[in-house]
């Protein structure tokens, strides 16, 4: 083998090694985006997951979650008052 061909082989290798590692990366980009705008029925996120970390909308529905669980829970029984005058029996 000649050192022109080698040279020509050795290039044609290194091509070939940067072009495949270039289509992992495109592909990992497409899949995260491609899921997003899936429905879910073929397989897509569902419409009350919440949004992915990174995104514009994630801090506010952290914020959001954050406010909510800082909230006080309604008293017992207001809560359970409602529930037992439903189960009363109608005469």
């Amino acid at each position: 083998m000649s050192t022109g061909s080698r040279l020509f082989a050795l290039i044609g290798l290194t091509l070939l090694a940067c072009s495949l590692g270039g289509c992992g990366t495109i592909n990992a980009h497409l899949g995260a985006g491609i899921s997003d705008t899936l429905p879910h029925w073929a397989g897509g996120l569902p419409a009350d997951a919440p949004p992915r970390p990174g995104s514009a909308k994630y801090d506010e529905f952290m914020r959001e979650r954050e406010r909510k669980r800082l909230e006080a829970a309604p008293p017992k029984d207001e809560a359970g008052a409602g529930s037992a005058a439903s189960l009363e029996a109608i005469h």
